[in-house]
This record gives structure tokens, C-alpha cells and sequence, in this order.
């Protein structure tokens, strides 16, 4: 059989013929290389090894470096924070402890001038110099912050009036602090010394 006699109508050679020239392997030679260098490729894309499985890309030293001395600043940050507030908590709760301890030592004077100007004198000059004297000290305690707690006809509030006597007066309301015996101080929240009073009704 010739040449001319294997090609088919459009002139290609039959399977048989391109088997023995060899072109048919290299066909399925060129195809698996094509296969292997598409799959190299996708390797590379998809950061795989040559095994399958996924490829561990390491961190750069230095931005991890960064990252912990990031984080190490952050806490510090935050520690200071923290220690400032608390250490300016712990001042504020320290001047008033100091002032309230003094205050109360004080008490008895500022007591003793209250029942002095409620008595009666008939020397004017001398009220006058004990007016002035409790005038400044009363002024010292407004400076420091600290207040009168207010006692007379107020309804009666245990976390500040100290009731040692209880009766019965029409004139007052129910519950109603109708005597103050000893005036109670105080500064800010912080209870100095509760007023002693009676409740009517």
C-alpha cells in the first residue's frame, strides 16, 4: 500500500500510520507537558508544594518583632492608666480622711461657741468678739469643704440624724426632726458626725 493510499479524503494520515511515525506520542507528550506546566503555575498561585498540601509562609521577623513591642506598649499603657487613676483616688480619699479627723477634733470647740452665743451677755463688746471668732471658724470649715448637715423640721433620715428622743407634737409632721441637741457635719458624701436630734410623731 503506498503513501497516498493511508492518507484519508482530507489528506491526514489514519491512527495506525501516525502510531508508527511517532506523531501521535509526541501529541500526548506535549499535552502532559502542558498539564504538568499548568499545574506548576497553579502551584505558584495558590502557594501549594509540590505534595498538595498548603504551603506555610513564614512571617516577616521584623513585623512580628513590631507587633509584640506594639502589644507590650498597649499594656504598659493601659497599667499606667490605671495606677494614675487609682493613685489620684487614693489622694482625694486621703485629704478628706485628714480633714474629717480634723474637723472632728475641732467639734468640741465649735460646740462649745454654739452654746455660748445661744446665752444670754450683756456686754455687747464681748458678743461681739465671740461673734467674729465663730464667724472664722465656721468660715475655715466652708473653705474645707465642710457643710452643716441640715437637722431642724427636716423629715427624719437615719443615715444622718441620730434620734435619741421621740415625741409626740401636733405642731410637726410625721417623722419630723422637731430638736437639734447637737448640729452634725459633714464633707461631701462623707458623714463627719451625725446631728443628735428628737423626732415628733
Amino acid at each position: 500500500m503506498t503513501d497516498d493510499e493511508i492518507r484519508d479524503a482530507d489528506g491526514c494520515e489514519d491512527y495506525e500510520s501516525l502510531e508508527e511515525s511517532g506523531l501521535h506520542d509526541t501529541a500526548e507528550n506535549d499535552t502532559a507537558e502542558e498539564a504538568a506546566a499548568a499545574a506548576e503555575e497553579a502551584d505558584e498561585l495558590f502557594g501549594e508544594t509540590d505534595d498538595g498540601e498548603p504551603e506555610i509562609i513564614e512571617e516577616d521577623p521584623l513585623e512580628t518583632a513590631l507587633q509584640a513591642e506594639k502589644d507590650k506598649y498597649m499594656r504598659l499603657f493601659a497599667e499606667f492608666d490605671n495606677y494614675r487613676k487609682r493613685t489620684a483616688k487614693e489622694k482625694s480619699e486621703t485629704y478628706l480622711d485628714a480633714v474629717a479627723k480634723t474637723v472632728q477634733e475641732l467639734l468640741p470647740a465649735i460646740d462649745s461657741f454654739d452654746r455660748a452665743m445661744e446665752s444670754p451677755c450683756t456686754d455687747e463688746a464681748y458678743r461681739a468678739g465671740m461673734e467674729k471668732i465663730y464667724q472664722q471658724l465656721t468660715g475655715i470649715l466652708a473653705k474645707l469643704g465642710v457643710e452643716e448637715i441640715p437637722a431642724l423640721n427636716e423629715p427624719f433620715d437615719p443615715k444622718v440624724h441620730n434620734a435619741i428622743r421621740q415625741i409626740e407634737d401636733e405642731s410637726f409632721g410625721e417623722s419630723t426632726v422637731c430638736e437639734v441637741y447637737q448640729k452634725g457635719y459633714r464633707i461631701g458624701e462623707r458623714i463627719i458626725r451625725c446631728a443628735m436630734v428628737s423626732v415628733a410623731n
